[in-house]
């Protein structure tokens, strides 16, 4: 990476370059929670856990088992987990684990926090055992990402990232910067001191919130600095699977085109739910992380991510995108004759689907509808902005006559809206009278 492009990367991000450390990646959902239970068995002074979702269902019970142990032993354990995302999880759950001696706080509980906060969610994923090795990631925890092979239930497709070396120590203060926002801060004297270099990764701990857009900056700067697809790089997408309901497959699908056109390639993911987070650019630099690429987590949550200079965990990445590459399906444009360009899949062989549970077609129709709300708002505000600007030109040419055909609608409509609550209102007393 240029000396230019790593200054900038500093200041988009709010992140200084901490050397010397060793990464390893986890693409495998199962075996990643493993490895976090054994990181917390492994804790002799300090376990700091953070996560958006954790449930009470068999993988959360492994977890809470494993941090209650360590805190019947002594170990200072603090668990973080988001009111929202964990708004299933019973208070028994937590009740135990406080029984146990871990300190557990909710993240902005929805009966006492205000109406913004409540939109700005801690969707972070931390763990850090003895401020010396942290992981973090998209990994939630719950039975989606353990899977069910008995079953045939396959865990999600979700990515994490083991960090040992002096980055720890940052990470280690993302942690307490959030759990002050729930309660008291953490002592200083819990807070290692930054450990010795394990290795040569350079890394940025980009840590987000709401408002800050360093991820968003990050990616923007990073897309830039490689000229993207029409400068003829390979810009590839591996996408969650849509719908196969033809108009939540549309709507899902808008915003294809001009990434398309422009020279991109768009993959659908065909197995499990596709939950990972991360970018590699010219087998240079990755980013791994809880950072979706929408409003919310760009902008408005509480958000984790590590920027690594490490040819290692880029190669890794490349070779995982290869392999769920294999998994997908490729969209492209077919162009048409008068007609705008269709998207269609590719006609390249492509592995069988996974049959996905219950719970999967839950979450994908969950995504589904966010992404059709999100192309419903984009359509809409293209229509409304195409009619402000009719009523805007008519009143600088008309300004007379628009202006009393805008009055004469205004008062039409504040008439029939008073009509429409009058006789509701008489329909109700008739109501309650019989």
């Amino acid at each position: 990476m240029s000396d230019r492009l790593a200054r900038a990367l500093d200041r988009a991000s709010g992140a200084r370059p901490i050397p010397g450390n060793a990464l390893r990646h986890l693409p495998d959902s199962a075996a990643a929670l493993d490895a976090m239970l054994a990181l917390i068995a492994s804790a002799r002074r300090t376990v700091h856990f953070e996560n958006y979702i954790i449930r009470g269902d068999r993988t959360g019970r492994r977890f809470a088992a494993a941090l209650a142990e360590r805190a019947r032993a002594g170990v200072r354990v603090r668990v973080l987990y988001d009111a929202f995302g964990s708004l299933g999880t019973r208070r028994r759950f937590w009740r135990e684990l406080r029984r146990a001696g871990a300190d557990v706080r909710a993240f902005r509980p929805l009966w006492t926090s205000g109406p913004f906060e409540l939109l700005s969610r801690d969707h972070r994923k931390l763990l850090v055992a003895d401020g010396g090795e942290a992981m973090l990631g998209g990994l939630c925890i719950g039975d989606e990402w353990a899977g069910d092979p008995a079953r045939g239930r396959m865990p999600w497709r979700d990515t994490m990232v083991s960090v040992r070396g002096p980055a720890v120590a940052a990470l280690d203060r993302t942690f307490a910067r959030v759990w002050a926002r729930a309660g008291p801060p953490l002592p200083e004297a819990d807070l290692a001191p930054a450990p010795p270099a394990r290795g040569s990764s350079v890394v940025r701990v980009v840590d987000g919130g709401p408002g800050l857009s360093r991820a968003y900056r990050a990616v923007q700067l990073l897309a830039a600095a490689v000229d993207a697809a029409k400068s003829g790089v390979d810009v590839r997408l591996l996408l969650p699977g849509t719908s196969d309901i033809p108009v939540v497959r549309t709507f899902t699908r808008i915003g294809y085109r001009d990434l398309l056109r422009a020279g991109a390639r768009i993959f659908e993911y065909r197995g499990p739910m596709l939950h990972a987070k991360t970018i590699v650019a010219d087998r240079e630099w990755a980013r791994v992380g809880s950072t979706n690429l929408n409003v919310s987590s760009l902008l408005g949550n509480y958000e984790l991510d590590v920027l690594a200079d490490c040819d290692s965990l880029s190669e890794a990445l490349a070779a995982q995108f290869r392999h769920d590459q294999a998994q997908s399906r490729e969209i492209v444009l077919m162009e048409r004759r008068r007609l705008p360009a269709r998207l269609v899949r590719a006609t390249a062989p492509v592995a069988p689907p996974h049959k996905r549970s219950r719970r999967e077609l839950r979450a994908a129709a969950v995504v589904a509808l966010v992404q059709v709300a999100g192309g419903a708002r984009r359509m809409l505000a293209g229509a409304a902005a195409g009619v402000l600007a009719v009523a805007g030109t008519l009143l600088l040419l008309f300004p007379t006559v628009t202006g009393a055909a805008l009055a004469t609608v205004a008062f039409s409509a504040a008439l029939g809206l008073a009509a429409y609550a009058l006789a509701r209102r008489r329909r109700r007393r008739q109501t309650d009278g019989a």
